[in-house]
């Protein structure tokens, strides 16, 4: 699967836009963004990404809530998540809830790279 549209979730508007920079300028991705769960839910129900990075920790509903009800609608429910998180995850919730993997948001000149690496056995 070639991920060309890409749904990026985080309620920081400076992390947000430091990942939006480092995914356009890599030339291959059509970026989408939204600023908390709720909005990600619309998004990602009207542009059918074919990713979403969503950010662990959000005021409201955070990434876990959202992924849940992500996984509870048809027109998503296929959709890969990568997790974007700051600090530690827990990566056993992580593991079982079906993500891709988890991205440190401390490194995000590597994010591209992370995301081929994520995503290559799709």
């Amino acid at each position: 699967m070639k991920i060309s549209k890409i749904l990026l979730v985080d309620d920081d508007r400076l992390c947000r836009r430091i990942a939006e920079i480092y995914l356009r300028q890599a030339g291959k991705f059509e970026v989408i963004v939204a600023d908390s769960g709720e909005q990600a839910l619309e998004q990602a129900e009207k542009e059918q990404p074919d990713l979403i990075l969503l950010d662990t920790r959000m005021p409201g509903m955070d990434g876990f809530t959202t992924l849940v009800k992500l996984r509870d609608k048809a027109s998503t429910c296929s959709i890969p998540v990568i997790f974007l998180t700051a600090g530690d995850v827990d990566r056993e919730a992580s593991r079982t809830s079906g993500v891709l993997g988890t991205i440190i948001k401390g490194n995000m000149s590597g994010l591209v790279d992370a995301i081929s690496s994520l995503t290559k056995n799709l």
